[in-house]
């Protein structure tokens, strides 16, 4: 198996034996639970009534001091920042202290480790599977066997493409769609306010990783205000979500195009890269477009260099990404263990910033949302 193993301090083929000594033990205290009911039956009349599944001595032992709980996480790669800050999230949450084991797989961006991983944990036994899938589709058999298995599965983040919802538990992540209305919505009361006619706005979209959730949504976000708006939507060309890949299209796009002066990022690390290809060429990022600036807005917001961005004007305006998805899926698997069923789809609060502040708010489908205006400490 390719990609990044992580098994705690615990070799696995142990806790394999240690589940399966549990379950003989298990198998034993209610074969033993099941005698001795019969011998109080064979003794005593109408006792069985006064007996159920849910009292049958030895259930109050099941669980022991030692036990965790198994969970196997496949993770689509280590491409950002924010890529990085979510795996972190996970692996703070499922801790031995917190009762689980961790098994980490990364998928390197490729979708068969994926299936790969993902198939390994339902041979491991693992009593929970979390998925951060690199792409929408392609899941529905590996999802089967899981389900087949009688393991739960969790996505994160990206979505799947299904036939049948019933394949996966529920999903926690991001509203990307929401995430690009709100950067285009920003970008839309900046122009009105500074007397920016829509004609005069020439866009680049640098996008993301092709077929992904996110690219889907923030693609979908800002190709529909384009429309709406009237701006000039120039070119949209895959970034990956990488420093490098952003550097490298924006070099190109800089070379076709003369009068770009917004650059459209679908997630920090592509701004980085597109902000030094920007410089490089003797060009100035800003927000004033209308004096030869180019405007760059970004999403995620998960590091410090981001954020210093904001504060220098480089970024002007940022959508978060909220990665710290660990304590949410924690929350879900302690309702599954006590019987419980969690929504389907779960959205991660999130914000948008800008150290500009022309807009203080927006207003999506009817619902306000507050802009955060970012300042340099006094002082600094």
């Amino acid at each position: 198996m390719t990609g990044e193993r992580q098994y705690g301090i615990y070799n696995y083929e142990i806790l394999i034996r240690q589940k399966e000594e549990k379950r003989k033990k298990m198998y034993l205290k209610k074969a033993l639970a099941t005698a001795i009911i019969f011998i109080l039956c064979a003794l005593q009349t109408g006792c069985g009534s006064r007996f159920t599944d849910k009292g049958e001595p030895g259930d109050a032992e099941e669980e022991t001091a030692g036990d965790h709980i198994i969970v196997g996480f496949s993770q689509l790669g280590a491409e950002s920042d924010w890529r990085s800050e979510n795996t972190n999230s996970m692996k703070s949450s499922f801790t031995e202290e917190n009762g689980y084991i961790l098994i980490f797989e990364d998928g390197q961006q490729k979708q068969a480790n994926q299936i790969r991983a993902i198939r390994m944990f339902i041979q491991q036994e693992v009593d929970y599977i979390v998925l951060a899938p690199v792409m929408e589709t392609g899941w529905d058999t590996v999802l089967q066997e899981a389900k087949d298995a009688g393991i739960p599965v969790i996505i994160v983040d990206r979505k799947v493409d299904v036939s049948d919802d019933s394949l996966f538990t529920c999903w926690v992540g991001s509203d990307f769609e929401l995430e690009g209305k709100k950067a285009a919505e920003w970008l839309n009361q900046y122009a009105q306010a500074k007397g920016i006619a829509p004609e005069d706005i020439h866009i680049v979209n640098i996008q993301g990783t092709k077929g992904s959730s996110a690219q889907i949504g923030r693609t979908k976000g800002l190709a529909d205000a384009a429309r709406a708006n009237g701006w000039d939507l120039m070119a949209e060309v895959i970034g990956d979500f990488t420093r490098a890949k952003g550097k490298e299209v924006m070099e190109s796009l800089l070379k076709q195009y003369n009068n770009i002066n917004v650059v459209y990022c679908e997630n920090d690390n592509e701004a980085f890269g597109a902000i030094e290809a920007i410089e490089a060429a003797g060009r100035k990022v800003g927000s004033d477009i209308t004096d030869g600036e180019i405007m760059v807005i970004s999403f995620d917001g998960v590091n410090e260099e981001a954020i210093r961005y904001i504060l220098e004007g480089k970024i002007t305006c940022i959508a978060e990404c909220n990665p710290l998805h660990g304590p949410r899926v924690q929350a879900i698997i302690e309702l599954l263990e006590e019987g419980g069923t969690p929504e389907k789809r779960q959205y991660v609060d999130e914000e948008i910033y800008s150290a500009n502040g022309t807009v203080n708010s927006l207003t999506i489908d009817g619902i306000d949302y507050a802009v955060t205006i970012l300042a340099q400490e006094d002082g600094n």
